[in-house]
């Protein structure tokens, strides 16, 4: 098997991590290994945004849990608060990925998927674990979104795509099992 795919077999979302950042070195590596992802027509609607900020984390998870903890179904706050109370699961840094709408609207979507791939990919071969975690918007949707956008120095016109948190995994755990029968061959 080789490397690429070792690392796809490998990689697991982290739902506990240590207060361990990994070093600037394999951030700034992940981040030019996030940008190397192909877009639309080149366009490259999106930028990334590495946060190692705590206080920022915290007030971002926060913001997020309060708005869960209000949804009229609450399956989502009442898991998270199972697993620890924190939508980040303690991860000491993220990388955000903000996306800037594309023609056809809807594109800059895949192309945002493809640098998280890339970003998941990448940590997990440089042994920092992630988790692509798209619970990140909800700070955005609340009061405090335009604060926050100011905070994490959004561009002008970009939206929140995506976030990957990154660090080093508590315990180790078992990518999920994949299931052949999700693959159809036509011939």
């Amino acid at each position: 098997m080789n490397d690429t795919i070792k690392t796809i077999a490998e990689r697991f979302s982290c739902r506990s991590f240590t207060d361990q950042v990994p070093e600037d070195k394999y951030l700034t590596t992940i981040a030019q290994a996030a940008i190397q992802a192909p877009s639309g027509m080149n366009r490259q609607y999106w930028q990334v945004i590495v946060v190692k900020n705590k206080k920022l984390m915290a007030d971002l998870d926060s913001e997020g849990m309060a708005i869960l903890s209000h949804l009229e179904d609450k399956t989502m706050y009442e898991r998270i608060m199972k697993r620890g109370g924190k939508l980040f699961y303690n991860a000491p840094c993220m990388m955000v990925i903000v996306i800037k709408e594309a023609s056809p609207k809807g594109a800059e979507l895949i192309d945002c998927g493809i640098l998280a791939q890339n970003i998941s990919l990448a940590a997990t071969s440089l042994g920092i674990a992630n988790l692509h975690c798209g619970l990140v918007a909800l700070a955005f949707v609340g009061n405090r979104a335009n604060e926050f956008k100011e905070r994490l120095q959004f561009p002008m016109g970009y939206e929140f795509g995506l976030g990957v948190l990154l660090g080093y995994a508590e315990k180790a755990a078992s990518p999920h099992a994949p299931n052949p029968d999700k693959i159809t061959y036509i011939e």
